[in-house]
């Protein structure tokens, strides 16, 4: 395999990384605890700014349950069966369907959170590397952003750079919430590329982090 082949195939793991810890429901401070690595070595390796040596590769896959190949994307494609394409489940119910494939930049997810019976805890926070957008599809999510509370309901839209703490919750009975994700590198912004409206003057798109205020 040629350097440049090497090199290509060890900067696309890091989201292949990030991908299987979240599909493992692991948090970059446990696999540090699991492992030795530490946290910032780890986010670094999953937002493509260190690469991997084989001794953290090794590591890792042991920890996740994958192989170097399907790091590497070089595993054999899986014989299409009816399940492949089922959600991931996490210990709190939440559904998280893959929309992308994981070959670096930018990749989305599908959340789907079960209904509530009852007012939720505040959302456990956490933060990492990285820049996110958010959509809500259905329902009221609750979305804690640093020292911020916010509660969004379809078609509102948030976006933040995610070494904020934040978190999400269904916020309250209701039903389930399902929202979408795209994440992406520090750094990284989503293009508006929509052109000003004509017979409207010269007033321009707004790229607005939208969402209601308030207390869930």
């Amino acid at each position: 395999m040629a350097v440049d082949d090497v090199d290509g195939t060890l900067a696309a793991m890091g989201s292949r990384l990030r991908a299987a810890r979240e599909h493992h429901g692991a948090t970059l401070a446990g696999v540090s605890c699991a492992t030795g690595i530490s946290t910032s070595t780890l986010s670094r390796i999953e937002t493509g700014r260190r690469k991997p040596t084989l001794e953290v590769l090794l590591q890792l896959s042991k920890e996740y349950g994958v192989s170097l190949d399907e790091l590497a994307g070089t595993a054999p494609a899986p014989a299409a069966e009816p399940r492949a394409t089922a959600p991931l489940s996490f210990g709190d119910d939440k559904a998280v369907l893959p929309l992308t494939r994981y070959v670096g930049g930018l990749h989305a997810h599908k959340h789907v959170l079960p209904a509530v019976e009852g007012p939720p805890a505040r959302p456990r926070q956490v933060s990492h590397e990285g820049y996110e957008w958010l959509c809500v599809l259905y329902g009221r999510l609750w979305l804690a952003l640093g020292d911020q509370d916010l509660v969004l309901t379809a078609g509102d839209v948030a976006e933040f750079d995610t070494r904020t703490p934040h978190g999400m919750v269904n916020a309250g009975p209701g039903g389930p919430v399902e929202y979408l994700i795209m994440f992406g590198p520090q750094g990284e912004r989503l293009r508006l590329r929509t052109p000003p409206a004509v017979g409207r003057g010269n007033r321009q798109p707004n790229r607005a982090q939208a969402g209601r205020e308030e207390q869930p």
